[in-house]
């Protein structure tokens, strides 16, 4: 995995399929480690920058607990306290961070900010999340799949998405089942489908859909994934005609008995709105008169809820996977 040493990871597409595989195999390798309290530190005093223009719990967690139990150092810049873009240029913060850390990670609502830290630093960026990828989360999706996938090969697996498509989870999505080539099924209302570009250049190998249809998308999966409606950045008077338009894709116990398979599970990237215990999880329930749940049910997220929480956690050893691979020359140090 030498090519990935120094390199950015800006998106799913920065990654080969050998690369992907690769990951996933040094995640595996250190989850073990770590559940056996065994960890092994590969980054030594390695010094990294973590900026949150968009606020975060899971992405930032996995990142500042992985560099602490791999022995690294890391600064958080959250919402409002660094001068990015504001009183200092994007491209003059890269070059400040590039002589002071050895990698910085990105969080935040404008993909154009990344691609021009990932230009002008000298050190490898990862993206923690923009408003058109989120690279690091569907590799522990990936991840994820292959542990509770009942040792199918991933080229066999289903993946059915419902719901809000046209986000970063859809655009990744659609990235890693073209190069992983697994059978991705995009269920949602045409107007929330994927960036038009993205799909064109993968939906050719025949193994993605895009679909109204809830009955001919979710037949026979093996993972039905879904995600808030509500994105980063929606304002509240966007909300009543894509709620409207979305109610139908909810994830229930009817989409469940849809998919016919008594072994399907569900994904779910979190945060969740299955209940009313948060302001706006409330606040659209009342207003749209949800008596159970938005996007997913609470009865459906209870009951599925050890593989979401195990999603989450493996943000942290893939986020792991990632930093070692692209601060360390992984092949010198013969990890397994």
């Amino acid at each position: 995995m030498k090519s990935l040493f120094k390199k950015h990871i800006i998106k799913i597409s920065n990654f080969n399929k050998h690369e992907i595989q690769k990951i996933i195999e040094l995640s595996l390798y250190l989850k073990k480690n770590r559940n056996n309290q065994q960890e092994i530190q590969y980054l030594k005093n390695k010094k990294i920058a973590l900026i949150f223009e968009q606020e975060s719990t899971r992405t930032r967690c996995a990142f500042e607990i992985a560099a602490i139990e791999q022995g690294a150092y890391s600064s958080y810049f959250g919402p409002g306290n660094m001068h990015l873009g504001y009183k200092e240029s994007i491209i003059d913060t890269a070059k400040i961070l590039s002589k002071m850390y050895d990698g910085i990670q990105y969080r935040g609502n404008d993909h154009n900010v990344i691609k021009i830290l990932s230009k002008y630093a000298s050190v490898p960026v990862w993206n923690g999340l923009t408003n058109k990828y989120h690279p690091t989360q569907l590799i522990a999706d990936l991840l994820t799949m292959i542990e509770f996938s009942r040792n199918k090969n991933i080229s066999e697996i289903i993946c059915s998405y419902l719901g809000d498509a046209s986000n970063n989870i859809g655009n990744s999505l659609v990235e890693l089942a073209g190069i992983m080539g697994f059978q991705l099924n995009l269920i949602a209302p045409k107007k929330y489908w994927p960036d038009q570009k993205i799909l064109n250049k993968y939906i050719k190998s025949n193994n993605i859909i895009c679909t109204e249809n809830i009955n001919q998308g979710i037949y026979q999966s093996d993972f039905i994934y879904t995600d808030v409606w509500v994105s980063m950045g929606e304002t509240e008077d966007a909300w009543k005609k894509k709620i409207e338009l979305l109610r139908k894709y909810q994830v229930n116990k009817k989409i469940i008995q849809i998919a016919q398979n008594p072994k399907v599970k569900i994904l779910h990237c979190l945060p969740a709105l299955h209940d009313k215990n948060t302001k706006i999880g409330k606040k659209i329930s009342n207003l749209y008169q949800f008596n159970d749940g938005i996007e997913i049910t609470n009865e459906i997220f209870d009951k599925y809820n050890r593989i979401i929480f195990q999603q989450a956690e493996n943000r942290l050893h893939t986020i792991k996977a990632i930093l070692i691979s692209t601060l360390t020359n992984i092949e010198k140090l013969k990890i397994y």
